[in-house]
Order: C-alpha cells, then sequence, then structure tokens
C-alpha cells in the first residue's frame, strides 16, 4: 500500500510546528486519516494535542539523525497502521537521510520549507550548504514574519538559485499572504537566431537545457566549455561541459554533454577549452542511457578558458 509522505523542512522557529498543527485540526487536511508525525526537533512551539481532529494522529519523536533507518521507519509505520506520514524535519539534518531510508511504500506528496524572514538571510550566510539542501527539491517556500515593503529580491534569487520551479509565499501575518511573482528572465535570447551563451551564464543554460530539453530540439546555440575524451566513446563524439558551484565549494562538479563532432578524438585535446556551436537534438543517447540533448557541431575552435572557470548560478 502506497503511504504519502508530507515533508516539512526549515531551522528551528521557522514556523513548521505551526502550520502543521493548523493543518492537522482542518477538516480539509485531516479526515481521519491515521497519521504518523516524525517529531525529528522541538522548538518554543508545542503540538497541542487535544485540538487534533478525532485521535488520529500519533507523534514519535526521532531525536538523532541515525534513528532514520528504514528499519525502524517501517516500524513505526506498523505499530500505528497509519495511512500517511507527516515529517517535521530538523534543518541541521541532509534531506538525503530521509530520502534514503524511507520505506518503498512511502512516496513524497509534497515537500514544503519554511523560514523565517528575520533570519533567514543570516541563516544563508552562514550555513549556506543546508539551506540549499532544504531549498533544492521544495516545491514550496513559505517566508513568515514578513514586513511590508522589504525586499523580497535577495529572497528570491537565492531559493532561485537552488530551485526555478518551486512556489514562494511571503506571510505578513496568518491571513496576509503573498505570492511571489518576480519574474525570472534566461540571460540569453532563446529566440535568436544563434543563441549565444556568455561566460556567466552557464550555470543558467546547463541547468535549463536538461529541465525543458524539448524547447531546446533544433536550436542552434554558441558556447564555450571543456572537451572530454574518452571513455569509450567514439571517434565522434566527446562530452562537453565545465565544472558548475551550485552552493559552494564542496559540491563542485562537471556538468557535460553529448557532442557530435566528425574526428573528435583527433583534433581536440582532453580537457581542453573550446567554443563549439551546434544545433541541438534531443534523442536518445547510449551515453545518457535515455533521451537527452545531443549537440550536433558545426564549429569547434580553440578559446582561452572561461571567466569564472568554474560556473556559479
Amino acid at each position: 500500500m502506497e503511504i504519502p509522505v508530507y515533508l516539512f523542512t526549515g531551522f528551528l522557529e521557522s514556523g513548521k510546528t505551526t502550520f502543521i498543527q493548523d493543518a492537522l485540526e482542518g477538516p480539509d487536511f485531516n479526515a481521519g486519516e491515521r497519521t504518523l508525525l516524525l517529531l525529528c526537533e522541538e522548538g518554543e512551539e508545542e503540538y497541542h494535542r487535544s485540538k487534533f481532529f478525532g485521535t488520529n494522529v500519533f507523534i514519535e519523536p526521532v531525536e538523532d539523525e541515525e534513528e532514520l533507518t528504514q528499519e525502524h521507519l517501517r516500524e513505526l509505520q506498523l505499530k500505528h497502521r497509519v495511512e500517511r506520514v507527516i515529517v517535521e524535519y530538523n534543518g541541521m539534518w541532509s534531506l538525503d537521510t530521509i530520502y534514503r531510508n524511507m520505506p518503498e511504500e512511502w512516496i513524497t506528496y509534497q515537500e514544503m520549507f519554511f523560514a523565517d524572514a528575520q533570519t533567514f538571510l543570516a541563516y544563508n550566510q552562514n550555513m549556506r550548504q543546508l539551506v540549499y539542501d532544504k531549498l533544492k527539491s521544495a516545491e514550496l517556500v513559505v517566508f513568515n514574519r514578513c514586513v511590508k515593503g522589504f525586499d523580497k529580491m535577495e529572497f528570491h534569487k537565492i531559493v532561485r538559485a537552488a530551485n526555478r520551479k518551486s512556489q514562494i509565499l511571503y506571510e505578513y501575518d496568518r491571513d496576509d499572504v503573498e505570492m511571489d511573482q518576480i519574474a525570472d528572465p534566461l540571460p540569453f535570447d532563446l529566440d535568436a537566431p544563434l543563441i549565444e551563451i556568455e561566460d556567466n551564464a552557464f550555470a543558467e543554460w546547463y541547468r535549463d537545457i536538461n529541465e525543458e530539453q524539448d524547447k531546446y530540439d533544433g536550436k542552434v546555440l554558441r558556447v564555450k566549455g571543456r572537451s572530454v575524451l574518452g571513455g569509450g566513446m567514439p571517434d565522434d563524439k566527446f562530452v562537453f561541459g565545465r565544472h558548475v558551484m551550485t552552493c559552494c565549494v564542496e559540491d563542485i562538479q562537471f556538468a557535460g554533454l553529448v557532442c557530435r563532432w566528425d574526428n573528435a578524438a583527433g583534433l581536440l585535446e582532453h580537457g581542453g577549452w573550446v567554443t563549439v556551436t551546434a544545433r541541438v537534438k534531443v534523442e536518445f543517447d547510449e551515453t545518457y542511457g535515455e533521451v537527452g540533448p545531443v549537440l550536433y557541431c558545426t564549429e569547434v575552435i580553440e578559446a582561452e578558458e572561461a571567466d569564472p572557470e568554474v560556473a556559479q548560478f
């Protein structure tokens, strides 16, 4: 049986408990389903158990990240014969821990991130990796305790650097919520006959072509990166890309796409900087093991290294 999981993330005093309490007291969300509430941290706000709709919510504290094993989670599921799970997650724990150890029948239905607007920027400055970890897969980001007239742009940019698809809400009061309306234009002209990708736009372009590959099918573009050869690829194929830093130095990794170019193995230098002009075809490629964007090059020329050398959002 499929068990829906609702995952609420954020740091202490970010409003998670209040939101979950309100949801569980509402008949629209809580119509009597047997619900396991995993409490992974305890702030100043406490749950008022007597107010829950019915007697169908079973609270289980999780005091240590190491307790999040598949065996323990399934044990709690069976103990309470639950139909769904709500997780109030600890902001200092990696999200990979819960995702890696969920029982197979647990399916994430929604992931929401909560933040106190008064402290969020400080958290982001001092614990950027933990903030990014919680933003990267959140479907909804809620900034509460907002003040009218505050500058939303910095908050918006931090979220969008981690996640382009999440909805962002600004809460001034319980009944006063504003949806983020800031547009996110791409830093290049997707309708141009030749799409020119500047060095500082590589990361944004790479993410966009992977997330919405079909809109690039048939487009012609010019972009700078490094050529990677070998790995059993045929002579007319190479991988093209750059190192990308999403959050911080620790998460730098090579981000590449498959390219086709006659005699690439004989003409290119492994690891060398090149500027490619290519037409994109979205098709199956064995290097990906699935359908993906393949760059069919019409020109590949040597180039100076990109500035900055490591692409960033």
